[in-house]
């Protein structure tokens, strides 16, 4: 069986050296009560950046954000869900810690990187991280 292959954005935002991560509700359809960064669907006729912006307005309300770094996307073969999810990893820095959650996350954190392995994360949160960290 081969299985679907979707694109999404995991876009991490950075405020005084710390980065948001942000806990999926139990209204998402996948990795619910995980802890995970801006992430969304690339829908038809948009870029990743694009959806990058998009999301992070959407799920927390910013829009004075900078892209930092695009890392290179990688493919994810996720059986338990049954799709390989294409990730575009994104690094924005953002002027305010000050964010307003939407129903996709039921609760947020800043924390420092190094701090990521301690949380029940979405799978390859980490990976993601390190593709735009230096």
């Amino acid at each position: 069986m081969t299985l679907p292959r979707k694109h999404v954005v995991t876009c991490f935002l950075e405020h005084n050296r710390k980065i948001l991560i942000m806990k999926r509700s139990q209204l998402v359809r996948t990795y619910r009560g995980k802890w995970g960064a801006v992430a969304g669907y690339v829908e038809p006729g948009e870029t990743p950046e694009q959806t990058a912006f998009k999301e992070i307005r959407e799920e927390t309300g910013l829009t004075n954000v900078e892209l930092v770094k695009r890392g290179e996307p990688y493919e994810f073969h996720d059986h338990t869900v049954g799709v390989i999810w294409i990730i575009h990893p994104f690094r924005f820095r953002t002027p305010t810690p000050h964010i307003r959650l939407d129903w996709e996350h039921e609760e947020a954190r800043w924390v420092l990187p190094e701090e990521l392995p301690t949380y029940d994360t979405v799978p390859h949160l980490i990976e993601s991280w390190q593709r735009v960290s230096t």
